[in-house]
């Protein structure tokens, strides 16, 4: 696996090369800003960019734009995002193209060394991994005509693995139910969701995308 990083805080960006060159993962290339990270992508090919929100020089969105453009470039990179913060419409504005390989993590998950090593993998795999703390802050923020509402309980909780980028074999594991439970119940979200076997291919994304979108 190869990594680039946006990251301005120095010892950070120190940290994050240290700990995956000790996990055998190749650093290609580190930053304090975006756009040195994107100049250097067409020859660096990278598997996953790992960039902070926030960076300079305005410190605003930085990462979120380098992210789309990054993109732009480079299809198939997965996109890694941390942020200092919960800002859920940053995690909503990452999936609106309904594009997989996509995570965004408070940067405090980093600490939390076999976690954070986890969601980076999920997401060069294609998956799409959302900050436990983003899911749980939103649970409380729907609007009461939204379609979630329509989920029960149990469907909500399993969307919520979902967003957090859980296979289902995981989240039987966590529900502590089996494997074709975890199916029916996803199956039934589509529906309320109405989300479309022609839209197979993008649908668990999409039900992610709804879950997080911010109202």
């Amino acid at each position: 696996m190869r990594v680039v990083i946006a990251e301005d805080d120095a010892l950070l960006r120190q940290g994050l090369t240290l700990l995956l060159s000790n996990e055998g993962i190749e650093v290609a290339y580190a930053a304090d800003n975006a756009d040195d990270v994107l100049a250097r992508l067409p020859e660096l090919s990278p598997d996953v960019a790992l960039l902070d929100v926030r960076l300079p020089p305005t410190f605003s969105d930085e990462g979120l734009r380098a992210a789309v453009e990054a993109r732009r470039m480079m299809p198939e990179l997965a996109i890694l995002v941390l942020s200092a913060y919960v800002e859920d419409s940053y995690a909503a504005d990452l999936l609106a193209g309904g594009a997989a390989g996509i995570g965004y993590l408070l940067k405090e998950r980093v600490g939390k060394v076999d976690k954070f090593l986890d969601a980076l993998r999920r997401v060069v795999d294609g998956g799409t991994v959302m900050d436990p703390e983003v899911v749980s802050q939103l649970m409380v923020r729907r609007r009461t005509d939204d379609p979630l509402h329509a989920l029960t309980p149990r469907e909500r909780e399993v969307l919520a693995l979902m967003a957090e980028g859980h296979a289902n074999a995981r989240i039987a594991e966590l529900m502590y139910v089996s494997e074709t439970a975890v199916g029916k119940h996803i199956g039934n979200i589509f529906a309320k969701l109405g989300l479309s076997p022609a839209e197979s291919g993008h649908r668990r994304v999409l039900a992610v995308l709804a879950y997080l979108r911010a109202h």
